[in-house]
């Protein structure tokens, strides 16, 4: 039986992201696995964020062994920073002597001796994968700007008002037109704009 710690993590506060669905889930297996939850932290914030309040103290708190094992949902909960950055995490908490887990990749347990690898390389894949989005959005920018929209329209303000970079993150992390428009500061009818006169990008 270990005391454990869990780590839930969402990116907006409009209601549409519980992080109440990854805590019921860890606490469920944390039971099944005749484990004690001593703790949980819970950030608001996005993944690519490094200043996360909950995630500093819930490193603080492994470093003083508050808990023997850290429990998170998915990798992607813990960190969207990139390769370095989720080392780091990682390194941390071996550093401390604290065990990380993650219900949704089976594989990802720091007790276990090929951990550290697979992360470096499925971390790199992602990545490479941002990098190939931001030069899509970039590029799609360009043509837009020089050419036109699909429609026929420049882009023009609307759509680089709502900055299509942040826009395409946002899409990507399944949040609706409302909750972008709310995340961003515009109207929906911006957000609409921008995905129609952008469909190579979205």
């Amino acid at each position: 039986m270990a005391a454990v710690a869990l780590y839930a993590r969402v990116s907006t506060q409009d209601g549409k992201q519980d992080p109440e669905t990854q805590l019921r889930e860890l606490r469920e297996w944390a039971a099944r696995n005749g484990d004690v939850v001593v703790a949980a932290y819970v950030d608001l914030a996005s993944g690519s964020k490094a200043e996360r309040s909950e995630l500093q103290r819930l490193l603080k708190d492994a470093h003083t062994r508050q808990f023997d094992t850290v429990l998170i949902w998915a990798l992607d909960r813990l960190s969207r920073e990139g390769i370095a950055p989720m080392l780091r995490y990682i390194e941390l908490f071996k550093a401390a002597g604290v065990r990380l887990r993650s219900l949704r990749d089976s594989w990802l347990d720091t007790d276990h001796p090929t951990t550290p690898l697979l992360i470096s390389v499925l971390a790199w894949v992602a990545e490479q994968e941002r990098a190939r989005i931001q030069t899509r959005v970039q590029a799609g920018l360009a043509r837009a700007k020089t050419h036109g929209t699909k429609s026929g329209k420049p882009i023009g303000r609307p759509a680089a008002l709502v900055g299509l970079l942040g826009l395409l993150k946002l899409r990507e992390q399944g949040l609706s037109v409302a909750a972008c428009a709310k995340e961003l500061g515009v109207s929906e009818s911006t957000v609409k704009r921008a995905i129609r006169g952008n469909p190579e990008v979205f």
